[in-house]
């Protein structure tokens, strides 16, 4: 671990910063938007289109990165960050915040590719796992600080949207000025959807169901305070409680993961997401019980997001593993994009906020059937055949998933020389032993 901080520290910090911001404007566009008079379809378009450009950038951000390098890239786009989040205050406009939102979307997808390329440049096979688990927390850090910050200064002036904009403009000043090299950039062609589909059906459906889970949380959490008459330290709560159980129950589901068939971790999973999604959508104006409802729905649905990818690998080769990783980030973001959209809509009828957790709750409601349907399709595998459960935040890119499934890969094929080779010294051992018995 010190080794990956003290060759990554830079990189880890102006992360840290970046979500801060992104954390920040997330949730107060929301608060925000409400001050505004917008209505919560509006809002959700606006949540969406963040989506849109993440899934975008995704895409794109490799071509970009071998045309001018990573530096250059870095630079400009996080430099775009920091100018969009000054428009949103100056231009209280529907179409501004949607544009705006698209291209956020795009330019933070395109720095974690950037971000994450360099963090694998600075691990090596020993501390890989360190060094995505130390990037994990601080993502999830970052966005969980970002909330305090909101309680600050009032929401409805421009300084709680100047504030992220000098944290990321501060980001990028320990990473430019970094002695670290900037690597050579890869990626794997992915896996067609046709083939990933026949791999692992559940993998897909899963994903796509899942994004649509995240995006709401991440989106719409902030537009639910709002609608609901929580105040803003309420809000800023409640957005980041999501977070804090994704990173308390991840590596406790991770590890049951890998002693028992995963289908069964999956329904079991989706089954407390249902039901936190039931108490924060009836018990929710009892706020500590409402708290209670996003730590469950939180710490379901992102370690899901691992499930999913370690389930789909159990059936996959190891050369078909970092292909079908690009395959399953795009359906999940195609998922995602539709998310906040859907949950606007619910939330616009009669139901209110509580179409928020009716939204959740019916996701992870078709999980479980679809799940408990492949159940009876497809004979389990012993799980001592299963690969090893990473965990990964929905956030990732496709670098950082290859570079967990790579770790995976090399996980695996050291544990499977480990036993090789302590079979060999039994073998050895028993053959030594039998020696003086046979002696004359």
């Amino acid at each position: 671990m010190i080794q990956v901080l003290s060759s990554a520290w830079a990189l880890l910090f102006g992360m840290c910063l970046l979500m801060v911001g992104n954390g920040m404007q997330g949730t107060l566009m929301g608060i925000r938007g409400d001050i505004e008079g917008f209505d919560t379809f509006m809002m959700s378009i606006i949540m969406s289109a963040y989506f849109v450009g993440f899934l975008g950038g995704s895409r794109l951000a490799p071509k970009m990165i071998r045309r001018v390098g990573h530096v250059r890239v870095f630079a400009a786009l996080a430099s775009a960050i920091s100018a969009v989040m000054i428009i949103y205050p100056t231009f209280p406009n529907v179409v501004v915040w949607t544009l705006g939102r698209i291209l956020i979307g795009f330019c933070f997808s395109a720095v974690y590719v950037t971000a994450e390329s360099w963090l694998n440049n600075a691990a090596d096979n020993s501390n890989r796992g360190k060094a995505l688990s130390l990037y994990m927390i601080v993502q999830t850090f970052g966005i969980v600080a970002s909330q305090a910050l909101l309680l600050t200064a009032e929401p409805d002036g421009f300084i709680l949207f100047i504030i992220p904009s000098i944290l990321v403009s501060l980001a990028i000043t320990p990473i430019l000025l970094s002695i670290t090299p900037t690597p050579a950039f890869e990626t794997t062609k992915p896996m067609s959807l046709r083939e990933l589909m026949n791999f692992s059906p559940l993998g897909c459906v899963g994903m796509f169901l899942l994004g649509g889970i995240f995006s709401a949380q991440f989106g719409m959490s902030s537009v639910y305070g709002s609608e609901a008459g929580l105040s803003v330290p309420q809000i800023s709560t409640f957005v980041a409680t999501f977070f804090i159980g994704a990173v308390v129950l991840q590596y406790p589901i991770g590890w049951i993961s890998d002693r028992m068939d995963r289908r069964y971790l999956i329904i079991i999973v989706s089954i407390i997401g249902v039901v936190g999604s039931f108490m924060g959508m009836f018990l929710g104006s009892v706020f500590w019980l409402l708290l209670v409802s996003a730590f469950v729905v939180g710490g379901m649905s992102n370690p899901l997001y691992s499930l999913l990818m370690a389930h789909t690998n159990d059936f996959l080769e190891h050369d078909d593993m970092v292909a079908a990783s690009g395959g399953l980030i795009f359906i999940n973001g195609l998922g995602a994009i539709l998310g906040p959209m859907i949950t606007g809509w619910i939330m616009g009828t009669s139901l209110g906020p509580g179409g928020f957790y009716l939204f959740t709750a019916v996701l992870f409601g078709g999980i479980i059937l679809y799940a408990g349907y492949r159940s009876t399709v497809r004979s389990a595998l012993p799980a001592e055949d299963t690969g090893s459960y990473v965990p990964m935040p929905p956030t990732a890119t496709t670098v950082a998933v290859e570079i967990a499934q790579e770790y995976a890969i090399e996980t695996e094929i050291e544990e499977e020389e480990a036993a090789l080779a302590e079979e060999e010294a039994l073998a050895q051992e028993a053959e030594t032993a039998e020696e003086p018995a046979n002696a004359p």
